[in-house]
């Protein structure tokens, strides 16, 4: 058996670890339609993914004939997560491999955690209403630690190594926000060529990149460890 050589392995949760881009374009189309905007194709929202809800409406926004004023942006963001948090997993699914992955890797003891810009409540629900929440020691959001400190900075892989109780770790992500923060934390971080990137997959700067979650575990192990909280 391929060992991983880390004692927790966290992971983005949006083009990483779940599918969610239906969902979310859905719910972006929900509240472009209350300004009379045309919907954004379900493929383009997949490059709108990555820093949080409020740069996806923004991009979104943008796509769609241009920014609004910032009161109307906030009526906007309100409509666009009440309606996200009610249809959260009606398309939303693992990325292949993800089950068979996880069950590896918590049959070696390894603590597995979720680091994302999605707001707190919001990833805990989602993973709960896929019967995923158990899998992790931790649900890390991008408001969890308060304005200002979501990724790419580093203090949310941070607070991530310290509650998973210490050894080496590393992170797993599909974009800059997520290979900027693990560097920042002093972590490798394996990259997903599946995901919502936001470069192309050789060019998100990770350590490591995979295909497929079956290379997930063979991939950790060949990663020289890094100590957390280096």
């Amino acid at each position: 058996m391929t060992r991983v050589p880390f004692a927790l392995v966290g992971f983005d949760l949006d083009g990483t670890l779940l599918d969610t881009h239906g969902d979310l374009a859905h719910a972006v189309n929900h509240a472009l339609a209350h300004e009379g905007r045309p919907a954004v194709l379900f493929a383009d929202v997949r490059a709108m993914v990555g820093g949080g809800a409020r740069k996806m409406l923004a991009k979104a926004l943008d796509a769609t004939g241009g920014p609004v004023d910032a009161l109307r942006f906030e009526v906007l963001h309100d409509m666009l997560l009440a309606y996200y948090e009610a249809n959260i997993a009606v398309e939303t699914r693992l990325f292949p491999g993800g089950e068979a992955m996880l069950g590896a890797m918590a049959a070696q003891g390894v603590k597995l955690a979720v680091v994302t810009n999605k707001l707190e409540r919001l990833a805990v629900k989602v993973l709960t209403e896929l019967g995923l929440s158990d899998r992790f020691v931790t649900v890390i959001g991008g408001d969890t630690l308060g304005p200002g400190r979501a990724k790419p900075h580093p203090d949310l892989l941070h607070l991530m190594l310290e509650r998973g109780g210490g050894g080496p770790a590393a992170y797993v992500g599909d974009s800059t926000y997520d290979t900027r923060a693990a560097a920042a934390a002093g972590l490798p971080c394996v990259g997903v060529s599946f995901g919502f990137n936001d470069l192309p997959a050789a060019e998100l700067g990770a350590t490591a990149l995979i295909d497929h979650f079956d290379e997930l575990v063979p991939t950790l192990a060949a990663i020289r460890s890094v100590p957390a909280g280096r």
